[in-house]
């Protein structure tokens, strides 16, 4: 059904202005959002080429608050495996939210603002169809050893591509200060912003955090600069996809272990020997003894997509793994997909057969990233 004739669907901020700008809005994760402008693979290749303007205001922004930065990493550090006493001012942080069995409920990132009076503050973003069930998690789990808000009503807008720093430069001067996974305030024509450098492509780009007030202001101001083309939620997962990304609830859930999942590096080296972190003793007897499955990126022969919930066979139709997310790789002009197989057939140039409607589709385990990433290390 679509968005706008539901009356259960929740609005961004941007809700009206996708409207206007010709969107088609689907449901998601509980919210209206636009799935396309232009086309898919319009929007894939104008992200590629030059710069893109994605609205994930759907998305949990949540500042947690202690004493001091320790006191409030050391709490998350229950719950996270990465390293977040170690973040220095600014510095964000890829990881995930863990239970007591090993299992990923939620993947995020955790920000250590720079700012001379945010000591103690971390800043984290969640998943949309996950923030309400994390939250609670926070805050049964570490209780009132620190203060937990959230900011769900606050835009948040991903400008993306290789022309975002020049078109972002025109309005303030970070694109110039700030590194990959980075984050500061600024001032972009008075409105207050709060940006961050990373991204969900594989380009360079930044993340902009702004009252909702503000929102449609920030996102017509940056739209008004001809690199840039609104983008839809298809071209946000071929992009992801082609990128090596995964997607909660599809590529990873609270059943499935950062191991098998390929996110080891979400762990921080140092916490892998010491532990301290829900579901520890489990993940750390699987990184000692291998998983047995493993998510493997695979590029399928000829033009057909290899969506999620295909089943790998092998060469006697037996099921032996599944795709878990499928798409055409515009850029690489090929189906890419993610499976879990058996780990014995996870190495690079394993060959893997798929079932689509009954047809067997040949592919090659492949290196992640599809394609090449263009983050911009200063």
């Amino acid at each position: 059904m679509a968005a706008t004739q539901s009356q259960d669907l929740l609005k961004t901020p941007l809700f009206d202005t996708h409207e206007k700008w010709g969107g088609r809005m689907v449901g998601f994760a509980g919210f209206a959002m636009p799935v396309q402008y232009k086309g898919v693979i319009a929007e894939h290749e104008q992200t590629r080429n030059s710069a893109s303007l994605f609205d994930v205001s759907h998305m949990g922004q949540v500042v947690v608050t202690g004493p001091d930065h320790e006191t409030t990493a050391r709490a998350l550090e229950t719950l996270m495996p990465g390293d977040l006493v170690g973040l220095n001012p600014g510095e964000m942080r890829y990881t995930l939210l863990l239970n007591d069995e090993g299992g990923i409920e939620d993947d995020l990132i955790v920000t250590r603002p720079g700012e001379d009076d945010s000591d103690g503050i971390l800043m984290i973003v969640f998943n949309a169809g996950r923030k309400d069930h994390d939250v609670a998690i926070l805050k049964e789990k570490l209780g009132d050893s620190v203060k937990v808000e959230t900011f769900w009503e606050r835009g948040l807008m991903a400008l993306q591509g290789p022309k975002a720093a020049d078109v972002l430069a025109r309005y303030c001067d970070l694109p110039s200060k700030l590194s990959f996974m980075n984050a500061a305030a600024t001032t972009i024509e008075g409105m207050d912003v709060y940006v961050s450098r990373s991204g969900y492509t594989g380009e360079d780009g930044f993340e902009l955090s702004v009252s909702p007030d503000d929102a449609v202001k920030l996102a017509e101001l940056l739209v008004s600069n001809e690199e840039v083309e609104p983008a839809g939620l298809g071209a946000r997962d071929s992009l992801r996809l082609e990128a090596g990304l995964c997607l909660y609830g599809h590529d990873m859930d609270d059943k499935r272990d950062p191991i098998s999942a390929g996110l080891i590096f979400a762990i921080g080296k140092g916490r892998r020997v010491e532990g301290g972190f829900a579901g520890a003793p489990v993940v750390q007897k699987i990184i000692k003894d291998g998983a047995s499955e493993k998510r493997v990126g695979v590029k399928f022969e000829g033009r057909l997509p290899v969506r999620e919930g295909a089943k790998i066979v092998d060469g006697d139709g037996n099921e032996i793994g599944v795709v878990t997310s499928g798409t055409f790789g515009p850029t690489i002009g090929a189906p890419v997909a993610f499976a879990y197989v058996p780990a014995e057939l996870a190495k690079l140039g394993t060959e893997l057969t798929a079932m689509v409607r009954g047809k067997a589709v040949n592919g090659v385990v492949e290196k992640l990233p599809f394609t090449p990433a263009n983050y911009v290390r200063l």
